[in-house]
């Protein structure tokens, strides 16, 4: 079930603990996605707090927030270009978009295959996406004070176990947002120190979120039927019987002459060369017998 875009907004921008997440995941994504000029990028979810740096560079920036979680005007003081849309329908050409990140979107959807059939159905040849979700192993997940307490949690092989079934392929995945969800001044001094720590140490890899960057390879069903097909192409006969050469059948049955005497001569039928139609040499005579009596 998907958050309110009322309380989503309150977390991110008037809330200390979510300007600070706001900020260290925003931070992450800019490096993966240091240049943007000429790009198409679109969010889903509650991700523009996340684009606002691409705005200056990018060819166009949209903000998708599902139906079930509302939608607000942003940026603030810019013409707006979040929209409202359903969750597995969104107003986008297929293949438009160069650049896709999923925040607070996938782990609270009630169809993340369907999410995920129409994401890839937006990307664009050679895009990117990056999805953000609670990290299993972190202490976000276990906290309801933020947004990533709700929804489905997910570990680093969940994560890619769902993008493969889907045709997405995992390209890099990291963790993020190593600080405590706790709103005090003590570990707000203490975060930049955490986050550089979780970045450069890989054994401390049990961040608040999980950063999934893939690419899309779309499914090309296998034809295993074209081959057969082409090899028998006329199927609508097949389950006819095939006709079997049988032998010919004699006039008389083999015994009948000697018991009952000569059969009656049948003109009329073709007979086989060397035969006078209608006549066997045991019913009607031999050739040189009807010459002879002419």
């Amino acid at each position: 079930m998907h958050l309110d875009a009322v309380d989503l907004r309150a977390f991110y921008y008037r809330s200390a603990l979510g300007r600070q997440a706001q900020r260290v995941i925003r931070d992450a994504l800019v490096r993966r996605w240091p240049d943007v000029r000429g790009r198409t990028v679109a969010g889903f979810g509650f991700a523009v707090p996340l684009l606002r740096p691409f705005l200056p560079e990018a060819r166009r920036v949209v903000g998708l927030m599902p139906g079930p979680q509302g939608v607000m005007h942003w940026p603030a003081g810019l013409p707006n270009v979040s929209v409202l849309c359903e969750e597995t329908l969104w107003p986008l050409a297929t293949g438009s978009v160069d650049r896709l990140v999923l925040l607070h979107g996938l782990e609270t959807s009630d169809h993340p295959d369907a999410l995920l059939a129409e994401a890839g159905r937006v990307l664009a040849p050679g895009g990117r996406a990056v999805f953000i979700v609670p990290n299993r192993a972190g202490l976000w997940s276990r906290s309801d004070a933020t947004p990533f307490g709700y929804g489905r949690p997910y570990s680093t092989s969940q994560l890619e176990a769902q993008l493969r079934r889907n045709h997405f392929r995992a390209e890099r995945t990291t963790s993020t947002l190593y600080q405590p969800p706790r709103d005090t001044r003590l570990w707000r001094r203490m975060a930049g120190v955490m986050e550089s720590a979780g970045r450069h140490i890989p054994v401390f890899a049990a961040g608040g979120v999980l950063i999934a960057e893939a690419s899309y390879s779309p499914h090309r069903p296998s034809r295993t039927g074209l081959t057969e097909a082409v090899r028998r192409p006329l199927r609508v006969l097949e389950g006819i019987a095939q006709p079997v050469p049988e032998p010919a059948r004699r006039t008389a049955r083999a015994g009948q002459g000697d018991a009952a005497g000569p059969g009656p001569c049948r003109a009329g039928r073709s007979a086989p060369r060397g035969r006078v139609s209608g006549a066997s040499p045991e019913g009607c005579g031999s050739v040189t017998a009807l010459l002879e009596g002419r």
